[in-house]
């Protein structure tokens, strides 16, 4: 399945969904970078965990899809590098002692493809550390998303299919089958909460589903993002805060 391109707006990424990268800090810990090790941050947005890698390991490459979010992050952090890439279909001349990646690679539905693209740019018994979206990932915010769009005869845009959420099962075997050797895999439910206690859920949508919006009448769209944000409400809106209902796949495998 061809990914879907999308646009990214930066500045919203960074100030009302800083979480994204925020909570990726403690996935670090578990790749545990070696001063003297090559790294590449896979999906790297718009740089902030590649920096926190390049703290501690001395060669650092961070990768992105989006023109968008790898410029802002050659602005924001000029001694670290970066360039765009497509985590399905990458190659670098010197392999890495570790591919990192966090909240990304849920974006990639090609996603065998990514996983030999991994493998082949690891050194042998190099290790790769993942986070990403797994199975009912924000399951109740598009369930809505796409129920409003079918009301309004939007068929088109209510049966994307923008993302790949596996389960441990489904991700773990892919894995093995391309040669890597699964040490750790763990599902976990993480309700996030999102930055504006007003529009947290529209706010969003309109990160994460532009895609989905694509040739929605501009009346459409205010319609549906108010009414999938209320819709949700009961469940998604908590002592005066909106959450998000993430669940992550947190995978270490070795080459």
């Amino acid at each position: 399945m061809e990914q879907l391109e999308q646009k990214w707006n930066t500045n919203l990424y960074n100030d009302k969904h800083s979480f994204v990268y925020a909570y990726g800090a403690s996935l670090i810990d578990i790749l545990n970078p070696k001063i003297n090790e090559r790294i590449l941050d896979l999906g790297c947005g718009s740089g902030e965990l590649t920096a926190l890698i390049n703290e501690r390991s001395e060669d650092v490459v961070g990768m992105d899809k989006s023109v968008e979010m790898i410029s802002k992050a050659k602005i924001q952090f000029p001694l670290c590098k970066f360039e765009v890439g497509d985590a399905s279909r990458f190659n670098f001349d010197v392999p890495f002692d570790a591919i990192f990646s966090n909240a990304a690679l849920h974006w990639v539905t090609n996603y065998n493809e990514a996983i030999t693209c991994m493998y082949r740019n690891l050194k042998k018994g190099g290790r790769i550390v993942l986070e990403f979206g797994g199975k009912d990932n924000v399951k109740k915010i598009t369930t809505q998303l796409r129920k409003s769009l079918l009301k309004r005869g939007y068929k088109n845009q209510a049966e994307l299919k923008l993302w790949y959420f596996p389960s441990i099962g489904e991700y773990t075997i892919a894995l093995e089958s391309a040669g890597f050797l699964v040490s750790s895999a763990q599902w976990y439910a993480r309700p996030t909460e999102l930055a504006d206690d007003k529009t947290g859920i529209k706010d969003w949508l309109q990160m994460f589903c532009k895609p989905f919006l694509v040739e929605v009448d501009n009346s459409d769209v205010s319609d549906i993002l108010t009414e999938v944000q209320e819709f949700l409400r009961s469940d998604l809106h908590v002592d005066g805060k909106w959450f998000a209902d993430y669940k992550r796949i947190r995978i270490v495998a070795h080459r």
